[in-house]
Order: structure tokens, then C-alpha cells, then sequence
């Protein structure tokens, strides 16, 4: 018989971890029901998985999965789960991404605290929890007293029906490097921003820039960097396509979170088999190293060491390629 897991979640359905949970959960031969909705506002989405407790009957399921953001929903609702054996996806700390992250409050400030407060609250009424790398586990362990037998590490995936590999339409003779993101503060895209100022005179190498890069951000003009505000998914697969090298992140190295997480992006352009560029922590190196084809690392927080790399792998790359005899691109990286 099988076992019935209620899966909840306060993320759009259609939300890659998700659906890489829930595969999961019936790869092991679970039932699964799902509260959720596929709303693009967060408070309505949160409207719909209280109600849908409020009338859902508990006792016929054996399991209790609570997806992104568990501290909406276990600290509030544990009562009408007991009995039963409650696993979570503890994808991000409220308190380390509001307090330390992106420091929206003070961390003795009251929020601070409650936020605080929620993510231990959650972490202690969860029997199984899951975290999306090991240095993220150690950190909810010691910051807020996880037990450190409860932890699971379960990587992230790409959308492989969107990022697979693809032709590449050499549209010039230059190296193109490629960057996205949604341009939080852990990314560092300040960072990204002074390599490619530092490299701007070099036009055998070029910039494609996309996400929603603000004056602030040390936005930068150049012949040599393209900006775009935003793709649709299947429009940055093939923009991804083009690219000769990617980076990946994470380059700030004054967010602890930083640290302790590998960049979404990594996985697509992994499963894109696209060189990429990696900030050097121990989270990254839990999947990559150097012994691999196309990665790369550098030293979090250095644009200069960042332009150096995508310089020193520009040379390779028209070695092994013979694209080009006269190489116009030294002497541009003090």
C-alpha cells in the first residue's frame, strides 16, 4: 500500500524545487497530494494553502512535506500535524536573508528577533530537514540549534526541457562572457561589473549582461558590455547558447549566505555545458573542482583576479581554437 505524503508549499507550483520534490516523493512510491497555488502574488498563494488546511483532513496521510518557506506555515499550523512525521525543505533562513542578506532589519531589532524565532521554531517541531547544501546545514545547526541528524542535503536542478546544450552561432571573433541574475546583494554583481570595467579596452573579449542592473549597482557604459533587463527562460537558454564563458558567483564576499550556497545558475550552466566561473567557497566545492571540464574558480570579492581569469581563459580558449593569430588582449589587467 502506498504511503500518502500532503505536500504543501507557499511558492508558484510550477517553482523548480517543487516539482523536483515531488518527483521525488513519487519516485519512492508516495502518494501526493498538493496544497498550492500557481498565483504570482505571494499573499495569495499564502491565502490558498491556509484555507486549504483550515478543510484539509490530516489523519489520512502518513507524511507531512512542507516546501519553501516552512516558516509560513509550520510554527502556525504544527497542531493540526501532530501524529504525524513532518519533513521540511528549509531552502533559506528568513532571518540570515532579511537581517544579514539583503538588511532589511536590524538583527536586535523586534523583527530581527521573531524572524529569529520562526526559523528555530520551524527548524525544532521538523523531524526531516532539508537544506540545499551541506555548509547550509552546518550554519542552521549552529545558528539556530538544528540537530544535526535531522539534515539532508538535496541539490538543486536545472530545467532540462528548457536548458540543455544548443548550437552555438559564433556571431563574431570575440569572447563573449555571459552573466544573469536577479541581482541581490549575495550575488555580487558589483563585482562582475568593475571586471568588466577593468577589461573594457579589450575588445577581443565582450560583456552580456542581463537582469534588472540599476545606476547603483556601478553600472558601467562600454562598446564592450551589452545590457539586457530581462529574458524569458527560453530566450536566455539561447542566449546562454552564444556565450563562450559564463559566470556564475557567487562574488560577494561579505555575505556570509554568500558562502554557504551555490548560484542557481551554476546548474544551468552545467546542464548547458558551458564553462563557468565560480566564486571559491566551500559550498561551490561540495559539487565542483578544477579536476572538472570548464570550471573554474576565483576569489570571492576581487574584480581584478575575476578579470584575470576570464582573461586566462580567453587565451586558452583561441588557443585551442586558432580563431584568432593576432591577439589583441594583453596588457589590459594590471
Amino acid at each position: 500500500m502506498k504511503k500518502k505524503t500532503l505536500f504543501i508549499t507557499t511558492k508558484n507550483l510550477d517553482y523548480l524545487r517543487n516539482i523536483q520534490e515531488i518527483n521525488l516523493l513519487k519516485a519512492q512510491n508516495q502518494e501526493v497530494k498538493v496544497i498550492g497555488s500557481s498565483s504570482n502574488q505571494y499573499i495569495k498563494r499564502l491565502l490558498v494553502v491556509y484555507i486549504g488546511l483550515f478543510f484539509q483532513r490530516i489523519k489520512e496521510y502518513d507524511t507531512i512535506f512542507i516546501g519553501f518557506a516552512p516558516q509560513l506555515v509550520l510554527p502556525f499550523w504544527w497542531w493540526k500535524f501532530r501524529g504525524k512525521q513532518i519533513k521540511i525543505d528549509f531552502f533559506i533562513s528568513m532571518y540570515d536573508t532579511l537581517v544579514f542578506d539583503r538588511k532589511k532589519f536590524k538583527k536586535n531589532s523586534l523583527i530581527g528577533k521573531i524572524l529569529k524565532y520562526l526559523d528555530r521554531r520551524t527548524l525544532f517541531l521538523a523531524e526531516e530537514i532539508i537544506c540545499d547544501t551541506k555548509e547550509h546545514g552546518k550554519y542552521f545547526v549552529t545558528e539556530f540549534g538544528a540537530p544535526f541528524e535531522r539534515m539532508h542535503t538535496l541539490y538543486l536542478e536545472a530545467d532540462t526541457t528548457i536548458y540543455y546544450p544548443r548550437e552555438r552561432k559564433k556571431a563574431g571573433d570575440f569572447f563573449e562572457v555571459l552573466y544573469f541574475g536577479s541581482i541581490l546583494p549575495l550575488q555580487g554583481v558589483d563585482i562582475v561589473l568593475k571586471s568588466a570595467q577593468i577589461l573594457q579596452k579589450n575588445t577581443a573579449i565582450h560583456f552580456t549582461l542581463i537582469g534588472p542592473i540599476k545606476e547603483g549597482d556601478g553600472k558601467v557604459e562600454s562598446d564592450t558590455i551589452t545590457y539586457i533587463p530581462w529574458l524569458s527562460q527560453e530566450q536566455l537558454a539561447e542566449a546562454i547558447a552564444q556565450a563562450d564563458l559564463c559566470l556564475a558567483g557567487h562574488f560577494n564576499k561579505d555575505i556570509n549566505k554568500a558562502k554557504r550556497t551555490i548560484p542557481g545558475k551554476a546548474y544551468i550552466y552545467r546542464a548547458m555545458e558551458k564553462p563557468m566561473i565560480l566564486g571559491d567557497n566551500s559550498a561551490t566545492r561540495e559539487l565542483y573542482s578544477e579536476d572538472m571540464d570548464g570550471i573554474y574558480f576565483v576569489e570571492m570579492g576581487n574584480p581584478q583576479a575575476l578579470a584575470k581569469k576570464i582573461l586566462k581563459i580567453k587565451e586558452e580558449y583561441f588557443i585551442k581554437t586558432s580563431n584568432i593569430t593576432n591577439d589583441k588582449s594583453r596588457d589590459f589587467v594590471e
